[in-house]
């Protein structure tokens, strides 16, 4: 597999509160990509975002891949993640009411594992189209499932950045898992709403398409974000089958 990953501050924001990263040949365990965005305009969002990223890599290096499914591995990995950082948020004042969205992605004998929490998304690009795998969890998403708005009407709405579950926010947490099966050169692609408020799916589809190295699309496609303004962190890993 081929792969690209870059995280960026953007523009106007002082501080990046999103982490990332990638665990690629290791022996005994498959292809895993991690994503997170720290809780905007709430304490130590970048800390959240660190910890889970952190912690996520620890347990995926440590886990027994031989003895248990991997999204019951992903819920349980990341609920013990989300008791982790719950906790550590009490200690002090400053931290209470950290938290974060969390995204794995698990790719192991053609099959992309995703474990979910939060408004991060993971998108699979095949034959020229881009599909969301992933269901928001936010206020916006849940307006739209109902039919309460229009998606041209979610894009410049007032609560369209308010999420209904994060990591770390509280101690008890439901966690969303799926299983896709994937064909050689499809695209793989997390990312934070950093890159989904700024540039359409079809700009990023074209993009991805386009670009033959996915470190290239990964780089052009934070470039395309904060051209169109940098209003937020941004954050992208793309895969290739």
């Amino acid at each position: 597999m081929k792969y690209g990953i870059k995280t960026d501050r953007g523009l106007k924001r002082q501080l990046n509160e999103d982490n990332c990263n990638v665990l690629v040949g290791y022996p005994g365990i498959p292809v895993c990509f991690v994503i997170a965005d720290g809780m905007g305009g709430h304490q130590c969002g970048d800390v959240a975002s660190k910890q889970a990223v952190d912690s996520v890599c620890n347990h995926l290096l440590k886990s027994d891949w031989t003895t248990e499914g991997i999204p019951e591995l992903l819920k349980n990995i990341i609920a013990t993640v989300n008791d982790e950082i719950y906790k550590f948020s009490l200690l002090d004042n400053s931290t209470q009411g950290m938290g974060t969205t969390l995204i794995i992605t698990i790719l192991k004998n053609r099959k992309l594992y995703i474990g979910h929490v939060g408004d991060s998304r993971v998108y699979l690009i095949r034959n020229n189209t881009i599909k969301k795998v992933t269901w928001d969890h936010s206020f916006i998403e849940e307006m739209l499932k109902n039919g309460s708005i229009t998606k041209d009407e979610a894009i410049n709405h007032p609560k369209k950045n308010l999420i209904t579950r994060a990591v770390g926010y509280e101690p008890d947490l439901q966690v969303d898992t799926y299983e896709i099966d994937v064909v050689e050169n499809d695209f793989i692609l997390l990312c934070t709403d950093g890159l989904t408020n700024m540039i359409t799916e079809d700009e990023i589809l074209d993009i991805i398409i386009n670009t033959k190295d996915p470190q290239d699309a990964c780089d052009t496609l934070i470039q395309n974000a904060n051209n169109k303004g940098g209003e937020d962190n941004v954050t992208v890993i793309i895969g290739k089958i």
